[in-house]
């Protein structure tokens, strides 16, 4: 049985790698390399990874197929990509953002990136940093779960919807996951910024 066959056995293989990786680090393994920062990045590239790839690339596609009327359409994609992106999508969120309220915890932060750094005399700049990006991380959350998935349950025709109320959730949904989009940018900068310093 090869594990590149399947997703589940490639994931599984994936963290039997990282194991032997952290292993051969040292002792202590997953605990000195951050289990809780390693499961943040690792769940936030997937969440991030897919926000961009609607962006770019699935929503593009789909109108382009729209206008081509001598083409494949986009049922395909409708049908069986976006609704296993979008199971994907949404709880990669939600793992994101409690394994970095997980870290922020651990290390003592949590209260003071929710307060920006502004509760020490001086600002503790790590959670001005970190804080802004944790801000930006649930406004996303609250977009996915509040705005973009359950209006793409009705686009994607999981709920039953009118046709006017799939227009309305087609925007809906478009305009907060572009705004998820143009969030994760600056949310990128604060994630990096915070432990390696502004790249400027």
């Amino acid at each position: 049985m090869n594990p590149l066959t399947s997703v589940r056995g490639s994931i599984a293989t994936g963290f039997v790698v990282a194991l032997l990786v952290s292993l051969l680090i040292g002792p202590t393994g997953f605990m000195e390399l951050g289990l809780a920062r390693w499961l943040h990045v690792l769940s936030g590239v997937m969440w991030i990874g897919l926000l961009w790839y609607f962006n770019v690339v699935q929503v593009p596609a789909l109108a382009e197929a729209a206008v081509d009327k001598g083409g494949p359409g986009g049922a395909g994609i409708s049908k069986y990509v976006a609704p296993r992106a979008m199971f994907w999508f949404r709880w990669a969120s939600l793992a994101t953002w409690l394994t970095g309220a997980w870290y922020l915890l651990r290390a003592g932060n949590f209260a003071g990136a929710f307060m920006l750094g502004l509760g020490s005399n001086p600002t503790n700049y790590y959670q001005l940093i970190i804080g802004i990006g944790a801000w930006l991380g649930t406004i996303m959350l609250f977009n996915v779960w509040a705005l973009i998935w359950p209006n793409q349950k009705k686009i994607l025709g999981l709920v039953p919807a009118s046709d006017d109320e799939k227009t309305r959730a087609r925007k809906v949904a478009l305009y907060a996951s572009r705004s998820n989009f143009v969030l994760s940018i600056s949310l990128l900068l604060c994630m990096g910024s915070a432990s390696h310093g502004l790249p400027f």
